[in-house]
């Protein structure tokens, strides 16, 4: 079978759509590799996932021919992809962020696009006017045009027909993995080399993820002033919110207990999660919170938000606390970090649970989706 990917996100961006876009591609080209995959993409990066393709038979990468669709990438992903899906027969076409070509209609295979969350809807106002108008386009159109859409959560099924409106069964829920070097301990000369070049303590609490006002990295700043001795480091792109984040920083006096290392790669990620003692994720909302099955799949323990996806993705032996009350959140760290009883437990049940969306279960779905079985 021959299926076709909007592979933008896989090589453009180094966080959350990239990484769910490169994850799912990579186990399928292991765990299914009797198929043709066919990658969209407006530009094609230098990264290590962009030259592993190269030794890939049964992948080929296209990107606009001329002057004009290279200028408007947008119109060519737009327009200018469905006529090369019906040229090479493929079967299948898979939007893997949100959206779907605009002439999608006219391609004579199977349409599937991912819809990863609508919180532009449900919290409105952390998103500018236009984005949202820009985003709700894209989303309606291509939530109309798809055969089947397919949902990272229950919550974001839930969100698509409570806005959308969208029947049940149009609607499949099929879970994100991580990468699959979560799933094995760096070597010791690695990890200590990833210590050194962030200059990471001893011990340490973890956040990973955007620093911006709807991940709530303030809380876990207003916590650690109750968490004695562990320090805190927090890996994730810095945006607008952060200055708020730096002012209570210095107001606290916390400037030496909080580590921010800069431009961490994904492939070092898996080597700062497995020396934290705790991973502590307090978002208002996600879609499904992809970095707490990485801590889960590094044995390292999870304290996240209570509602919404987040025990979907933590499973029954996480922790969850109110992520605005940063003394509930404190407490929990100073309970867990001083019985290690606990913590040990909460790595080994939650890691039991993380197999649960080991990478080849989730290629194994998707491909049962593919082929219409």
């Amino acid at each position: 079978m021959k299926i076709g990917f909007d592979a933008k996100r896989a090589f453009l961006n180094q966080s959350g759509l990239g990484n769910y876009s490169r994850n799912l591609l990579s186990s399928l080209f292991r765990y299914f590799p009797g198929h043709d995959y066919l990658l969209y993409t407006t530009k094609r990066s230098d990264s290590s996932f962009s030259r592993s393709l190269d030794q890939r038979k049964n992948v080929s990468v296209t990107t606009p021919d001329n002057f004009i669709d290279k200028k408007l990438g947008g119109r060519w992903r737009s327009y200018g992809i469905t006529p090369l899906l019906n040229q090479a027969q493929a079967g299948v076409y898979h939007g893997l962020s949100n959206e779907l070509p605009f002439n999608i209609h006219k391609f004579s295979g199977k349409k599937i696009v991912t819809i990863h969350d609508l919180i532009f809807l449900r919290y409105p106002e952390l998103y500018p006017a236009l984005d949202r108008k820009i985003y709700d386009k894209k989303f309606r159109k291509a939530c109309a045009a798809a055969d089947l859409i397919l949902a990272v959560s229950r919550q974001t099924a839930s969100d698509l027909q409570e806005f959308y409106g969208i029947p049940e069964k149009k609607i499949k829920v099929i879970y994100q993995s991580c990468n699959e070097a979560f799933y094995s301990p760096p070597a010791a000369a690695e990890a200590a080399r990833i210590r050194e070049k962030y200059k990471l303590p001893e011990r340490y609490l973890l956040y990973v993820g955007t620093i911006e006002e709807r991940k709530n990295l303030l809380t876990v700043v207003k916590a650690l002033r109750e968490v004695k001795d562990v320090p805190l480091v927090a890996v994730g792109k810095k945006k607008g919110y952060f200055s708020e984040v730096a002012a209570l920083i210095k107001e606290y006096g916390l400037g030496p207990r909080i580590f921010l290392p800069d431009q961490v790669n994904n492939e070092e990620l898996p080597a700062i999660y497995r020396g934290a003692e705790l991973f502590i994720y307090p978002s208002v909302f996600e879609g499904f919170g992809i970095p707490v099955l990485e801590a889960l799949t590094s044995r390292v323990p999870v304290i996240t938000t209570r509602g919404g996806c987040f025990a979907e993705a933590g499973g029954p032996h996480s922790s969850y606390i109110d992520p605005m009350n940063a003394e509930e959140l404190a407490a929990e760290i100073n309970a867990i970090l001083a019985s290690p009883e606990r913590r040990s437990r909460m790595a080994e049940a939650g890691y039991a649970h993380a197999l649960g969306f080991a990478p080849e279960r989730i290629a194994a779905q998707l491909m049962h989706v593919y082929q219409g079985t």
